[in-house]
C-alpha cells in the first residue's frame, strides 16, 4: 500500500516560488490499480518523482506499507526505495545489454549472486512473456517488447508498489492493450498497489479501479471509474467517456442527452421510453460499453413533444439520467434508430 500525506513541492523562494505539487492527499491499496490523469503542466512529472524521492518533497509524506519514505536518511531511502518499482516513459534499457542483462541490473546492484540473478531473471522474462527473446538487443525488440522488458525490472526487486510514470505513451494501440493486460494481470497475482499516471484517458478506462484528476498542483476530483462514469454531474466522468458527433434530431423533435446511472438499466430503455412517454424517440449516437464487469453509457436521443418533466421521471426510473442538449450544428451521423 502507498499512501500520499499532504504532499506539497514548491520550487523557488519567495515572490519567484511556484507551487508545482499541493497538499495532495490520496492511497493506493494492494491490489489496486490507481491512475492519475491531467494537462500537460499539471504536476504529473513531478508527482512520479516524489513518489520514488528523486526528489524530496518540500512537506508532507510518502509512506510504504506505513513507512514514511520522506523522513529517511539517504542511505535508509536507497533500502526502501527498492520497495517501488518504476517503469518509465522511456524504456531506458541499456543498448549493448541483452533483455536479460537489462532485467539483471538492479540485482547485480545489490550483489545477488550469479546463479540467483539467473534464476530470477529467468522467472521474470517469463511472467512478461519474453522467455525466448533473453539474448535479444533493444533494437531487436518492439516497443511493446522493450516495455515489457522494464517491467520485469521493475519487479526484479519484489516490490510492493509499481510506479507507472506514462508507461504506455507512444505505444501503439495493441501494444497498449497489451501492457495493459500485463500490469493487471501482476496486480492480480503479487497484489500489487500500482500508481498509473497518464495523460491517455482510453487507457485509463482500460487498465485502473480508481482514478484522480491532477490540475495545477492539486487534485479537483477523483474516485472509482465506474461510479465517475455513471455520476452525470462527474467532470472526470465526462472526460473519461466524452460525447461523440452524432446525427441531429429531426425538424419536429428535442435533442436529449442520456447517461446511465445505474447498475440496472434495461437493455430495451429506448423502447420502454418512447412506450412511456407514448411518442417517437429517435436515437442519434450511442456510446455503450462494460468497464470493469459493468455497463456503463451514455446517448444522445430526439424526442418528439414529451413534457419536459415527464420525461426526467420517466429516465430516471429506467436508471438514466435526462438533460435537454443545447441547441447546436448538424452533426454527421453515427447511429440512427427510430422507436415508435
Amino acid at each position: 500500500m502507498i499512501s500520499l500525506e499532504q504532499l506539497t513541492k514548491v520550487y523557488g523562494h519567495g515572490d519567484a516560488q511556484t507551487v508545482v505539487l499541493d497538499r495532495l492527499d490520496f492511497s493506493v491499496d494492494a491490489g489496486e490499480i490507481f491512475a492519475v490523469v491531467g494537462p500537460s503542466g499539471a504536476g504529473k512529472s513531478t508527482l512520479a518523482q516524489c513518489v520514488n524521492l528523486l526528489e524530496r518533497p518540500t512537506s508532507g509524506s510518502v509512506l510504504v506499507n506505513g513507512e514514511n519514505l520522506s523522513q529517511l536518511s539517504e542511505k535508509q531511502l536507497r533500502v526502501a526505495r527498492r520497495r517501488i518499482g518504476t517503469i518509465f516513459q522511456s524504456d531506458g534499457l541499456y543498448s549493448r545489454r541483452t533483455a536479460a542483462a537489462n532485467v539483471a541490473l538492479p540485482l547485480e546492484y545489490l550483489g545477488v549472486t550469479a546463479a540467483e540473478t539467473r534464476a530470477r531473471v529467468a522467472e521474470l522474462l517469463d511472467r512478461v512473456g519474453l522467455s525466448n527473446k533473453a539474448g535479444h538487443y533493444p533494437h531487436q525488440l518492439s516497443g511493446g517488447q522493450r516495455q515489457r522488458v522494464g517491467i520485469a525490472r521493475a519487479l526484479a526487486l519484489r516490490p510492493s508498489v509499481l510506479l507507472s510514470d506514462e508507461a504506455t505513451s507512444g505505444l501503439d494501440p495493441d501494444s497498449t492493450r497489451s501492457i495493459v493486460a500485463l500490469l493487471k494481470e501482476l496486480r492480480d497475482d503479487l497484489g500489487l498497489s500500482i500508481l498509473f499516471i497518464t495523460h491517455e484517458m482510453d487507457t485509463v478506462l482500460q487498465v485502473a479501479d480508481s482514478v484522480a484528476r491532477l490540475d495545477h498542483g492539486r487534485i479537483v476530483e477523483s474516485g472509482r471509474i465506474v461510479e465517475l462514469l455513471r455520476n452525470p454531474a462527474s467532470g472526470l466522468g465526462r472526460a473519461l467517456r466524452p460525447a461523440r458527433a452524432h446525427e441531429s434530431a429531426p425538424a419536429d423533435a428535442t435533442e436529449w442527452f442520456v447517461s446511465y446511472t445505474s447498475a440496472h438499466v434495461p437493455a430495451d430503455w429506448l423502447t420502454r421510453l418512447a412506450d412511456q412517454l407514448g411518442t417517437t424517440v429517435s436515437l442519434l449516437g450511442a456510446s455503450i460499453e462494460t468497464v470493469d464487469g459493468a455497463t456503463v453509457g451514455h446517448a444522445s436521443i430526439g424526442v418528439t413533444g414529451a413534457d419536459r418533466e415527464h420525461l426526467i421521471t420517466v429516465a430516471r426510473s429506467l436508471g438514466l439520467d435526462a438533460r435537454p442538449e443545447p441547441a447546436g450544428e448538424s452533426r454527421p451521423a453515427e447511429i440512427l434508430e427510430k422507436v415508435a
